[in-house]
């Protein structure tokens, strides 16, 4: 259900049985592990998240880590502003 690497790779499936006695699987919630940064990137015009991943991470699809070093639960809202400063981790953690 979920592939290697996602964020959501060690959450807990959960059951749920609707009123007709169908089982749903769902996710738990997603606790925010700690994710200290290692270095510091300066938005620029025009970047996207997945592309400061690619940079920083060598990976577009670890966009998620640089979510979680800055609290950010939506993504675009961390390039929103030109210039400003965003913490970027280890790509593993």
């Amino acid at each position: 259900m979920i592939f290697k690497g996602s964020r959501y790779e060690r959450v807990p499936v959960l059951e749920h049985s609707d009123p007709s006695g169908r089982i749903v699987p769902y996710l738990a919630l997603r606790q925010i592990p700690p994710t200290p940064a290692r270095e510091e990137h300066i938005v620029t015009e025009g970047q996207r998240l997945d592309h400061v991943a690619h940079l920083r991470l060598r990976d577009a699809e670890r966009f998620w880590r640089i979510c979680d070093a800055n609290a950010a639960l939506w993504p675009p809202d961390l390039v929103a502003e030109p210039g400003r400063r965003i913490d970027i981790p280890a790509a593993e953690g």
